[in-house]
């Protein structure tokens, strides 16, 4: 069985909650075979794509805030519509790392470093990134790639995809230091194949770009922000440059693209200002001094912008100064009633203040506004459990966590919930779900095997239950063939 082969065989096989676990059916799985003469199929692709997140979330690497996520998710997918390829279906997730980059993974995943978010000074800068990814997915570069090294040993595809993972975080000479030493030949031929495409892929973002409605110059302008800028980072310039190698031609001509196209209408932003606020704020390796600059240049209100005013609320709270956050997140709260972010950050307050039960209050009217919305869900859940409503966190997490199975945080406070409330079965099998996800398999085995000893199971619950151990003992198998 090929390696390419594995990794989809693996990848199939999807963890679900107990009350969901099928048998998988291995005689289904396509025979994957030699990729010889062909380019890296949607299905590879999509395989490798997964194996690839399992990878990324195992680095611990991943921010794990809803909010953000689900801001860039959203950035993300308006661009893929207007995209050449609208029905793919892509992930959006953030890197917690404070280096500026951004890469497009196998299966159509794509990671913005925070430092990346931070560096850009409007939207259309952000979405010109976003678009100029979502470009080389489109093209299948990356599966063209995967295609031109056919032939590699299962080594040599590890390396590559280590040095993938490697390189969207903050040391990506190591990620090509160790593909360079696998196979230094097929690296030299697969990164040409990579600068060939860049001009491609600002064609076409720049295209997506102006059909979402974001302003062009977005792409070219922060690129050349950054080319102009690589100097002042002396022997470690941004990453994003190693990965995407800029010339002062290559800015010129996506500057003349943008320019042919029309000028956007202008729109409200201030989404983007209010996550890349709390990002800042979360940033600060000493919000106390940052609080005492801002309150000693811009005053007690933090500066009469509703950005300025919500990020000085964030620094008085993180100061622990949460009856001065609030008195300024209620103003912003009642003047705009309707932005998630306010309601979101008037709860985070309250909560940090242990004020339970105004914090369960907004986030309970705001699910009523916004049904079903995980940026309101995560919170309102961890806050029904840090304040001891265990049942009531147990109820929302399980109707969530069903049409929510990709996401580990789900699964992990839906743990918690259930262990907290009995369910023992719920307990482990859940934990074996984020664990999975996570990239942990042996971990995922043993809480199967604890829900499987546990009291009271039917023979079906057990049945599924012992087949979901089966499949990843497979998995374990399938990982050590050569």
């Amino acid at each position: 069985m090929s390696y390419l082969a594995r990794l989809l065989l693996a990848l199939l096989i999807v963890l679900r909650p107990a009350a969901a676990l099928p048998q998988s059916n291995f005689d289904d799985l396509p025979n994957l075979g030699d990729t010889s003469g062909q380019v890296l199929s949607p299905q590879q692709d999509k395989a490798l794509g997964a194996y690839f997140m399992r990878q990324i979330r195992q680095s611990g690497i991943i921010l794990e805030d809803e909010e953000a996520t689900a801001y860039l998710s959203a950035l993300g997918h308006k661009l893929a519509i207007h995209s050449e390829n609208p029905g793919y279906n892509f992930t959006f997730f953030l890197v917690n790392d404070s280096s500026i980059n951004a890469f497009a993974g196998p299966g159509g995943y794509i990671g913005a470093n925070v430092g990346l978010f931070l560096a850009s000074e409007s939207e259309s800068e952000l979405a010109g990134v976003m678009a100029h990814e979502i470009a080389h997915i489109t093209q299948r570069h990356l599966a063209r790639a995967f295609d031109s090294q056919e032939r590699m040993s299962i080594p040599t595809t590890a390396a590559i995809l280590a040095a993938i993972l490697l390189g969207a975080t903050t040391d990506g000479a190591a990620g090509a230091a160790a593909l360079m030493a696998t196979q230094a030949a097929s690296l030299q031929q697969q990164i040409n194949f990579t600068r060939a495409n860049e001009k491609e892929a600002d064609r076409v973002g720049i295209q997506t770009l102006a059909d979402a409605g974001f302003d062009p110059f977005g792409m070219p302008l922060f690129f050349e922000k950054l080319q102009k800028n690589s100097k002042l980072y002396g022997t470690r310039p941004p990453e994003f440059l190693s990965t995407h190698p800029v010339t002062l031609n290559r800015i010129s001509e996506a500057i003349t693209r943008a320019e042919s196209y029309p000028k956007p209408k202008p729109y409200d932003n201030r989404d983007f200002l209010l996550i890349q606020a709390k990002m800042r704020v979360n940033s600060y390796e000493n919000p106390r001094q940052v609080l005492a600059d801002v309150q000693r240049y811009k005053g007690k209100s933090g500066g009469p912008s509703t950005v300025e005013q919500y990020e000085f609320a964030m620094l008085l709270s993180m100061a622990e100064n949460h009856a001065a956050a609030l008195e300024v997140m209620e103003k912003l709260h009642n003047s705009d009633p309707d932005r998630i972010a306010y309601r979101l950050a008037l709860a985070r307050i309250m909560t940090a203040d242990k004020q339970y039960s105004q914090a369960l209050q907004v986030y309970a009217d705001s699910l009523e506004l916004y049904p079903g919305e995980m940026t309101i869900v995560l919170p309102y859940a961890s806050t029904l459990l840090t304040s001891g409503q265990a049942p009531e966190a147990y109820t929302l997490l399980t109707d969530i966590a069903n049409r929510n199975s990709s996401n580990p945080q789900v699964h992990k406070l839906l743990a918690q919930a259930a262990g907290a409330t009995g369910h023992t079965v719920q307990t482990h099998t859940a934990m074996a779900q984020y664990y999975f996800l996570n990239g942990y398999t042996n971990q995922a085995i043993e809480q199967l095997k604890l829900a499987e000893k546990s009291p009271r199971l039917s023979s079906y619950e057990t049945a599924r239950i012992q087949a979901n151990i089966t499949d990843l003992e497979a998995l374990l198998e399938l990982d050590k063939l050569e």
